[in-house]
């Protein structure tokens, strides 16, 4: 293989990001409302606090796969992310058309499912301030073949997609108006880190914080299924770690930037990560964190924790920073995945019209547009399934992929220039690669969601192969041209 792709379809793009507004971007959409909402989820899965065990794993494994994400994105320093490693490594017009492609068809639906999930969360926080936002008028489950979706619709339901509609709006401009945003988007991001966990140490308990229940690290079927559902959590709340590599065209120096930017968030998050949530656990039993995972109440329950020791204007300010939280995060989860199907449809392995750029600011804004809409129809799903199906369709059909990807790369392309390197080459690449299958297999109701992912692979294929039956394109150039 020669040298890899840098950027040859990127010349329209602006490269106005440097290693602050990279990191910034990266780090707002790492944070976004994960952590907020699903600590109950992670308490209830594994029975007590032994559930940071959790948190510690999905950080491990976050920073193993962002060191492939790292290598592949100096290599490789265009846009769009895995859309591009994929190709370069597994061949252009071989295999890497067919896998790439199939990454950006899952892409259009697992990114819209990120993007909800955001907006979902946002709404969440909107009804501790506005209760009346619970309200549900209408839940319906549809059986779809083996597919079984729940639908919701309410007042928070509107609220989330008017939230998406307002940042697509905000997006809709070039990128350095962007940068300059996203700057200020991390500054709430971060004070609302800060002041929760300095809330938390003031008030900490460890008797509480470490009560831990009899046989928590009893190595059981049960133990394992609760790790497992739990780091599918953490799992959800450290992605976006790899946010920037999407925006590798639009990256000064991105050789080392896009690196520094991947590694530096990992890091910086998982701290904030481990300290905001011990420190939770210290104030709020764990108990009634696990008994609120079967409530509504779990989706604000930090609100609810600087309430107990602040009074109700504290739970207040916090909830609208934890919204602004969750609006940076799919402010940088919108930018990042627009410029995906826009490289797919500029080489030609996805549909033109995606390669569709602003005629003044250039910028995705067919691409951009789609995604947001899909987005908007995704926040009618619960927030639960939301974040199942997306973490095990992106595991599925992404993130295994690329890292058996990179091994390969490594193997049969050790000339292939590389300004980054992995460290301690291949054990990150290998843990990553268990920790995910691990992730897949070792939860309750494991087959649910991969049912999810195994519909979206065949339909994906079924396009695949038809256009390249009318293109005369791999596998089928030789049969087509027979015709």
């Amino acid at each position: 293989m020669t040298n890899t792709d840098s950027g040859h379809n990127d010349e329209h793009l602006v490269r106005g990001l440097g290693l602050a507004g990279a990191t910034a971007l990266n780090m707002i959409d790492v944070i976004g409302i994960g952590p907020f909402i699903t600590i109950p989820l992670i308490i209830s899965a594994m029975g007590g606090p032994q559930a940071m065990l959790g948190w510690i794993l999905g950080a491990l494994f976050a920073l193993c796969d962002g060191l492939v994400w790292a290598e592949l994105g100096a290599a490789m320093p265009g846009s769009g992310g895995s859309y591009r490693y994929l190709k370069e490594i597994y061949g252009p017009q071989k295999l890497g058309r067919m896998l790439s492609f199939l990454f950006i068809w899952q892409l259009s639906f697992s990114a819209p499912l990120s993007i909800a999930s955001g907006c979902l969360g946002f709404a969440q926080y909107a009804t501790f301030l506005v209760p009346r936002f619970e309200h549900t008028w209408l839940a319906r489950t549809l059986h779809i073949g083996p597919i079984e979706v729940r639908i919701i619709f309410g007042a928070a339901t509107l609220v989330a997609i008017g939230t998406c509609a307002l940042i697509v709006l905000l997006l809709y401009r070039g990128v350095l108006a962007i940068e300059r945003i996203s700057k200020l988007l991390w500054v709430g991001v971060m004070a609302t880190m800060a002041w929760i966990i300095f809330a938390g140490l003031t008030h900490f308990q460890a008797a509480r914080a470490f009560d831990f229940p009899p046989g928590a690290f009893q190595l059981s079927n049960k133990f394992f299924l609760g790790l497992g559902a739990a780091m599918l959590v953490a799992t959800y709340d450290f992605w976006g770690y790899y946010n920037i590599a999407f925006l590798g065209g639009e990256v000064r120096d991105p050789e080392k930037n896009i690196p520094r930017a991947l590694v530096i968030s990992i890091v910086v998050v998982g701290i904030l990560y481990l300290m905001m949530n011990v420190s939770i656990l210290g104030v709020m039993p764990w108990r009634e964190l696990a008994q609120s995972a079967q409530s509504d109440t779990r989706y604000y329950v930090v609100a609810t924790m600087m309430e107990r020791l602040y009074g109700h204007w504290a739970g207040v300010l916090v909830a609208l920073l934890i919204m602004w939280t969750a609006f940076a995060s799919v402010f940088s989860l919108l930018l990042g995945y627009s410029r995906v199907p826009y490289a797919a449809a500029r080489d030609g392995n996805y549909f033109k019209i995606f390669a569709t750029l602003h005629s003044k600011h250039k910028f995705p804004s067919v691409s951009l547009l789609a995604l947001g809409a899909v987005a908007m129809l995704c926040c009618f799903l619960r927030l639960v399934d939301v974040i199942a199906a997306l973490v095990v369709i992106r595991i599925l059909l992404q993130f295994l992929v690329q890292i058996i990807g990179l091994l390969y790369w490594r193997t049969f392309h050790p000339e292939a220039p590389r300004p980054f390197r992995m460290w301690l080459y291949p054990i990150p690449a290998i843990l990553a690669l268990c920790g995910f299958i691990f992730i897949l297999v070792k939860r309750p109701h494991a087959l649910h969601e991969i049912r999810y992912a195994f519909v979206i692979l065949v339909l994906g294929l079924i396009i695949y192969f038809l256009r390249a039956w009318r293109n005369h394109e791999w596998p089928l150039a030789k049969v087509s041209g027979g015709l």
